[in-house]
């Protein structure tokens, strides 16, 4: 290879571009030149012409490609096949697996990186299980008539990022955000004096009805910094789900009871259907009921039974399943005490 590449050069070709059609780095020419004038692939398993004990067979790797394309999953990444095959009893393979598989088979897309905040976070509001700290925001749904919008009042549990409560009215008011958020409050059965309620410096948010509910019921409000959606994130990534999901509908809506039945409809499947990604892949319904130990425990067993049959395909310890016990709202800012008591919050 390596007088492949002297020979390429002494044509004209340049050394990068020689180097990178046999694929090979010129670092790498280098550094094999340097051990004895060696002048073939110094790479050990092209060298030895061996393969890795734990690569994957043909039918695996086909059985991997089978399953991605399936209906069930065709719009899912790894990230949410895998946990989801776990709670069947299936393990084809780690999520790394089905990424390598798939880029293999041109079937991964770019994915971008968000870009890290650029303010200074507020004191955090931490959460150590359900009904402790909610976080509400209004979004716009578009209709079918230019310029005008409905809005979805739409209030969830930082915990369990489950949707608590949620209306969709043409109009923004304090007085029906109090309405909506009173419902979810007796719904819920919440303690006085437990909770918090998060949200960003809208009208509706600062409004006197508003806040004299949340004073009536016992609820502490707490407000994001003007301007700064980053305060309020949890919600601001429901909304994105929302929005962004495969069922989301391409047209406007035509009324607004055709906003409440969809509202409705993405409501039960994000809390009962959705695994979040950032519960270790289960439902929020479920992390709300505390049925998420049980299942994290499951895909724990099975991974650990899969390690066992296979052990040449492990490098290390089996996958982290285990839930945060400890959520905040806004964590950039823990107070110095508390961040040492709490190494698992996020």
């Amino acid at each position: 290879m390596s007088q492949v590449i002297d020979d390429a050069c002494a044509a004209g070709v340049r050394l990068e571009r020689a180097c990178d059609t046999v694929g090979v780095s010129p670092r790498t020419l280098q550094r094999w030149r340097a051990v004895d004038g060696l002048k073939v692939d110094g790479r050990a398993a092209a060298a030895q012409g061996r393969v890795p004990a734990n690569r994957l067979s043909e039918n695996e790797r086909e059985a991997i490609l089978t399953l991605v394309n399936q209906p069930a999953f065709a719009d899912q990444p790894p990230s949410q096949i895998v946990p989801a095959l776990a709670d069947q009893g299936i393990y084809l393979g780690s999520e790394a697996t089905f990424y390598r598989v798939m880029k293999a088979a041109n079937q991964v897309t770019p994915r971008g990186r968000a870009r890290p905040p650029t303010h200074r976070r507020p004191d955090p509001l931490t959460a150590t299980a359900p009904n402790q700290v909610w976080s509400w925001d209004i979004t716009y749904l578009a209709t079918n008539v230019k310029g005008l919008f409905f809005y979805l009042y739409l209030f969830m549990d930082v915990f369990s990022r489950k949707i608590v409560g949620w209306e969709v009215f043409a109009c923004e008011s304090a007085e029906q955000a109090a309405t909506v958020f009173s419902r979810a409050y007796h719904r819920e059965g919440v303690t006085p004096k437990n909770l918090i309620l998060h949200a960003d410096n809208g009208g509706p948010m600062k409004g006197a009805t508003m806040l004299a509910t949340l004073q009536r019921l016992g609820v502490m409000p707490s407000f994001s910094r003007p301007s700064v959606s980053d305060d309020n994130p949890y919600s601001e990534a429901l909304f994105k789900t929302l929005k962004y999901h495969p069922g989301a509908p391409s047209q406007p809506f035509a009324s607004l009871e055709d906003a409440r039945q969809w509202v409705a409809r993405f409501a039960n499947w994000y809390n009962e259907t959705h695994r979040h990604s950032a519960l270790q892949f289960v439902s929020p319904g479920q992390r709300h009921r505390g049925e998420d130990r049980a299942l994290l425990d499951q895909r724990r067993q099975l991974y650990a039974a899969a390690r066992t049959r296979h052990p040449e395909r492990w490098s290390g310890a089996i996958r982290h399943w285990e839930p945060d016990i400890i959520v905040c709202l806004n964590p950039g800012r823990l107070p110095k005490q508390e961040a040492n008591n709490t190494p698992n919050a996020t």
